[in-house]
């Protein structure tokens, strides 16, 4: 019946995490679609207490062995299998970027 108002959730988990969907259907159209996807709890800012996103967390202490190669932010991150464009920016406690690496996924 399109005169009716409908809504619909969805809560799950996924290989990449938790999975989230709302929408809200009136009058045969979609009026309302939400959605939040893994990468956004995994790869999130930090929290109103301070707290970081997994991605965060997990690189917290990390030893790099060499600046110039960060492999083990790479391998690290990759342990996600993340859904977000490659790139590595790797900065000092200040802030400061020491170095910045991109990946060309064209190839």
């Amino acid at each position: 019946d399109n005169s009716k108002e409908y809504k619909g959730r969805y809560m799950g988990h996924v290989p990449r995490g938790t999975l989230s969907h709302w929408c809200r259907i009136k009058n045969g159209v979609i009026e309302n679609w939400q959605a939040v996807v893994p990468s956004t709890w995994n790869a999130s800012p930090k929290d109103a207490n301070g707290v970081g996103g997994s991605y965060e967390q997990c690189l917290i202490g990390l030893k790099i062995a060499d600046v110039k190669q960060p492999l083990e932010i790479i391998r690290k991150i990759h342990s996600y299998d993340p859904c977000i464009a490659c790139a590595v920016h790797v900065m000092d406690t200040k802030g400061n970027n020491l170095s910045e690496y991109k990946v060309n996924v064209n190839l």
